[in-house]
């Protein structure tokens, strides 16, 4: 997994009013926790760009005042307006012990009920992983090109060597779903497959 580099200084003071004023210059208030204690700091908001607004997921390291940790973005908030970064929460990584990461999906192939005239629902757009650092991917590989109409992929269909998947099995990530044009049509197919098979079992 690639890594971000975020350079940050340490916080002096906690309050709102302090936060406010960073936000006003660009800056994002910030905390790193998972370690022997918390550390406040703020940093660019700019740095924060290929973290953020990206389709992988990206270990990051973090340089406050010269001491480096390594850490993986756990919470962030945004203004509901302006989508400014309001506050984000890094957890600090060790090594050996595992974390949980929500981890985008790529959807791969050329679902047939697409090419049919059906419309592909991206329902779940990350899972939520356990793994070792070391383990975790950018992002998770999802193949489509069996859903036909009305059909789905799940999440029990992922399977990640030394990951688990912590999303319920039984979720659909993917499904193709029938156009309103066809759903009549698909429907009145149906019934008369079942009229036919009824008149085949009568005259038997």
């Amino acid at each position: 997994m690639k890594t971000v580099e975020i350079i940050g200084y340490k916080r002096a003071n906690l309050g709102k009013k302090e936060a406010k004023r960073l936000r006003a210059e660009a800056m994002v208030p910030a905390v790193i926790y998972g370690g022997e204690k918390q550390v406040h700091f703020y940093a660019p908001m700019i740095l924060f760009r290929p973290l953020v607004y990206t389709a992988e997921a990206h270990f990051v390291n973090l340089n406050i005042e010269g001491e480096e940790y390594k850490a993986i973005l756990q919470d962030i908030s945004f203004h509901p307006v302006n989508e400014l970064i309001l506050h984000a929460d890094f957890l600090e990584l060790h090594k050996g012990k595992a974390i949980k990461m929500n981890i985008p999906v790529h959807l791969t192939g050329t679902a047939p009920g697409v090419t049919k005239g059906g419309t592909l629902i991206h329902k779940r757009r990350s899972l939520t992983l356990k793994a070792l650092p070391k383990d975790m991917p950018e992002f998770v590989e999802v193949d489509i090109s069996h859903l036909d109409f009305g059909k789905a992929v799940k999440v029990e269909t992922v399977k990640l060597d030394n990951i688990e998947v912590l999303d319920t099995p039984a979720a659909s990530i993917a499904v193709v779903e029938i156009p309103r044009a066809l759903r009549g049509k698909t429907a009145a197919d149906a019934g008369d497959a079942e009229g036919e098979d009824a008149e085949a079992e009568a005259t038997e």
